[in-house]
């Protein structure tokens, strides 16, 4: 009785202490900015300004956030990476997936409550290029108070990571997505980013503990992450706190937080370097322009300027932490057994038009007529049937509360950081690289893997090797529809995503998952449906007639118009080869006279030997020629 009435009235002290954020944001374009002081372009901002501001909330905050799309040419879209959006899955952001796009002029409301969540998270436009074009900003979520951490620190500092285009992604795009880029190589950066800008400062004072907030916001490149003479603690990834572990080099890719406790020096008598590199395996070609590492100053004494560079060799590179080994401060057990598993196969292949796109088991995904979210609102009982969410979106139906796992093996020679929307995920399993050319891929054997751990790490974003595997496994626990994708941007727009369903009838049981009027009249706006399947029919769910397809398959033989051709093809090229062989070896008459003729001499006064000259000329210019057609 006594353990009730406390939880009740901590529950009612987290009610009175809870506050409302009230944002208005117009997002648009920012002229004259320059990132990398190399050259001028300009990004999206919000009211103006740029970069965008970091936002705050505590646990169990309320957050109203207004979003009117300022551009004149283009949707757009908000999501609140990492939140588990419980009982609003409808402000995730992913436009046609939980919401239709925001047209110009149009203003959509974001309000959703953080619960039970606290750390290091941030925001983006999820509308393709955007968010690479600058529409990216940090969303720190703190305790109630300072006891409430797990940790002591004095000063917390805010880092970001990034890889800056000096072009626009609409000019980006179509190089990408090409005929004329078979192979899908990723566009390469200029430069990478430390807080939006290079050589950058951070000024410490000595013997002072600094909780260092790392979050990777790029849209494709992974970084390595040291400092020179100086440890790093980590204590939270993604939201999840961990056990303390230190090291002095992190891996992070895309979309990846972490957390970590760095503690200063006694003296003052030097500053320091604290670095930065891209992956360069991450790279199809590297510039001879582009500078892997980035360069920036632990700064103790300004009288003493910047730190040098202080790189490492490729050995002590290789040797960065491994998040597999992290385990959660909650030691949450590993979940039982999947009720359900998802396994998918990573692959890049060309179609039709000769792009190359990023596959799930063949099908790269396409964006239904309808955002997913509202097909389940409006299918009554087809909801739990994934035919209504079309053939070419990858959809899976999970039932309330299954553990699920997620088993994906990769095909290709890349790395691939996945993201599960509304959830953190167990990493079970994580199997070595098969780097290109040592040899075949390697798939998950449910009969044959590796111990599993007894407390596995837990994030929202982990990253899948070259042609291996990887086994992640998490609780149906949030009704919703969540996007599972990779999160190098390049890749998304090639089509390298699922959808999960999650307790069909939960989400429509669910007041507080109900479209709202805001909603419904942004997607009148933009001429969406709100209502009905994958194609838009709202009456016949199982027909899917008209909805969006992935372009066909290149042919595997030859078509019947290719053996048409091939056929004539033949016929004239043997035609052409008789009509040499019956004129080339027919006799030419005066053969001699029109020889001597061509070169201007005279048969009549030349003697035998002068003769044999023409004859040899004559053999020499026919060679001659010859050459000069082949």
């Amino acid at each position: 009785m006594r353990t009730t009435i406390s939880l009740i009235f901590l529950t009612f002290l987290a009610l009175v202490t809870a506050e409302t954020h009230t944002w208005h944001y117009t997002c648009n374009w920012v002229d004259g900015v320059n990132p990398d002081g190399v050259q001028e372009r300009r990004m999206i901002g919000f009211n103006g300004t740029w970069p965008l501001p970091t936002l705050r909330v505590k646990k169990g905050d309320r957050v109203n956030l207004y979003l009117t799309n300022g551009f004149d040419d283009r949707n757009t879209s908000l999501h609140f990476h990492g939140m588990f959006q419980k009982g609003s899955s409808q402000m995730d952001g992913p436009e046609m997936v939980t919401q239709c796009p925001i047209p110009p002029g149009e203003t959509m409301l974001y309000n959703f409550t953080v619960d039970d969540q606290v750390g290091s998270y941030w925001y983006h436009s999820h509308t393709s290029g955007q968010y690479g074009d600058g529409m990216r900003g940090v969303f720190i979520i703190d305790e109630p108070s300072e006891d409430d951490y797990p940790y002591d620190y004095d000063e917390e500092v805010v880092l970001t990571l990034n890889e800056h285009y000096h072009e626009e992604s609409d000019d980006l795009m179509p190089k990408f997505l090409s005929r004329f880029n078979p192979t899908g190589a990723e566009l390469i950066p200029q430069n990478i980013l430390f807080n939006e800008t290079r050589n950058a400062t951070w000024k410490v004072e000595p013997n002072k503990t600094y909780l260092l907030r790392i979050i990777n916001m790029g849209r494709f490149l992974s970084h390595y992450v040291w400092m020179e003479d100086h440890d790093m603690t980590i204590v939270e990834v993604d939201g999840i706190y961990v056990e303390k572990n230190t090291t002095d080099l992190i891996y992070i890719t895309v979309a990846q937080r972490y957390t970590v406790l760095v503690t200063t020096k006694n003296s003052t008598d030097k500053n320091y370097a604290f670095m930065h590199r891209l992956d360069p395996d991450m790279l199809d070609t590297q510039p001879a322009d582009l500078q892997l590492n980035g360069t920036n100053t632990i700064m103790y004494n300004e009288d003493l300027g910047e730190a040098e560079s202080y790189d490492l060799t490729q050995d002590e590179i290789d040797s960065y932490f491994d998040d597999f080994y992290l385990v959660p401060l909650s030691k949450e057990k590993l979940y039982d057994d999947a009720d359900y598993t998802v396994t998918v196969q990573v692959q890049m292949d060309n179609l039709g038009d000769g792009i190359n796109y990023a596959f799930f088991n063949n099908i790269t995904y396409t964006k239904p007529r309808v955002p997913t979210l509202l097909t389940v609102l409006s299918a009554g009982d087809d909801a739990s049937n994934e035919l209504v969410y079309g053939s070419n979106t990858n959809s899976f139906v999970l039932q309330k509360d299954d553990v699920v796992d997620i088993v994906v093996n990769n095909l290709d020679t890349g790395k691939h950081p996945f993201h599960l929307h509304g959830h953190v995920f167990q990493l079970i399993e994580r199997h070595e690289a098969i780097e290109d050319g040592e040899g075949d891929p390697v798939a998950y054997n449910s009969s044959d893997h590796a111990d599993w751990p007894e407390y596995p790490m837990m994030r929202d974003t982990v990253y899948l090797r070259p042609q291996s595997y990887m086994v992640l496994r998490f609780k149906a626990d949030n009704p919703g529809v969540w996007f599972f994708h990779c999160h190098i941007e390049w890749h998304l727009d090639q089509g390298l995503a699922i959808q999960f369903i999650e307790d069909p009838s939960g989400i429509q049981n669910n007041e507080t998952q109900q479209i709202t009027d805001n909603h419904k009249e942004i997607c009148e706006k933009v001429g969406v449906p709100w209502k009905g399947n994958a194609a838009g029919n709202d009456v016949h769910l199982l027909d899917l007639t008209g909805e969006n397809v992935q372009y066909k398959r290149l042919p595997t033989g030859f078509t019947a118009r290719g053996i048409v051709a091939l056929v004539f093809s033949c016929v004239a090229g043997f035609a052409g080869l008789a009509a040499i062989a019956v004129y080339g070896m027919q006799d030419i008459p005066d053969v001699e006279e029109r020889v001597a003729r061509d070169l201007d001499v005279d048969l009549d006064e030349a003697d035998d030997s002068g003769a044999e000259i023409v004859r040899q000329t004559s053999s020499t210019e026919g060679s001659s020629t010859h050459k000069h057609l082949g």
